[in-house]
């Protein structure tokens, strides 16, 4: 069993990366910058974290390597690109996107130690300033049913992809808890019939299948935009035959009760009549 450390946060760390958040323009360049010290590491990595999703790999180089390994969509985009070399892992994102927003880490490796970087914030601004959320106000369903929940996105244009998260809010909760992202979008991309209008509607849907009572709750689209995230009003799932078994689950209370009491009662005949046989013998 091989057991690897990971080092982050506040501990002394060889990897000084800048953190905090970043901003900058659709179509700008940045460079992220990640400097290193002493001689125990070899191998580098960036990663980048969207809102709610697990951190993906751009790339890996090993010390004395003189180009990078690129993994994923990141393999064979110019748009990134990392310079490494002594002392330095730095990663540049050119011609930037609305999708670039994201939490990126550089990290190092050394024996079975890994260390992260505190992190780089980078928010796109000024991609699409017009985006708004739209849902059906409530559904209502049988237990075992299944149900699509709609989120309409009007926007400038459904040209690539946008980061959709689903969360729900059940009954007895504090706050909305997330439960999906990237919604499957549809084939309905409708231009806006307004003369002169580029608005376009993505449509985001969100199965579920074989609904229980736990299922009940809001459901809340939201849409990572411009480093914002943009949430709508939320579709009310009702669950009926919720109170049904709410009144089986009292009538078996009263039923319990009931079988107590009549077997005390029996228990009571019982013994007074195991007591009248001794007075009589």
């Amino acid at each position: 069993m091989v057991v690897v450390h990971v080092r982050a946060g506040t501990e002394p760390s060889a990897i000084q990366q800048e953190s905090g958040l970043m901003s900058a323009n659709v179509g700008d360049t940045v460079t992220l910058q990640c400097f290193y010290e002493g001689d125990m590491a070899m191998h580098f990595s960036w990663y980048k974290q969207p809102l709610g999703e697990k951190p993906q790999v751009i790339s890996t180089v090993y010390k004395y390597d003189k180009a990078p390994t690129y993994y994923h969509e990141f393999k064979g985009n110019p748009r990134f690109s990392v310079q490494s070399s002594q002392g330095i892992n730095h990663l540049s994102i050119s011609d930037m996107k609305s999708s670039d927003s994201a939490t990126y880490y550089c990290g190092s490796a050394h024996s079975n130690v890994i260390e992260f970087g505190k992190g780089t914030i980078l928010n796109i601004k000024g991609c699409n300033s017009k985006t708004v959320v739209e849902q059906s106000v409530s559904e209502s369903v049988q237990p075992g049913d299944s149900v699509t929940l709609n989120c309409t996105i009007h926007t400038e244009t459904c040209a690539g992809e946008h980061i959709v998260h689903w969360f729900r809010h059940g009954s007895g909760e504090s706050h909305p808890g997330l439960i999906y992202s990237h919604g499957d979008r549809s084939d309905q991309h409708e231009k806006s019939p307004e003369a002169g209008s580029p608005t376009q509607s993505c449509v985001y849907n969100l199965h579920k299948r074989n609904l229980s009572l736990s299922d009940a709750g809001t459901y809340y689209c939201a849409v990572a935009s411009c480093g914002e995230i943009l949430f709508g009003k939320g579709t009310k799932l009702d669950i009926q035959g919720g109170d049904v078994q709410v009144v089986t689950e009292v009538d078996m209370r009263i039923l319990v009760l009931f079988s107590i009491i009549r077997t005390g009662f029996l228990l009571c005949c019982l013994i007074i009549f195991f007591i009248i046989n001794l007075i009589r013998k």
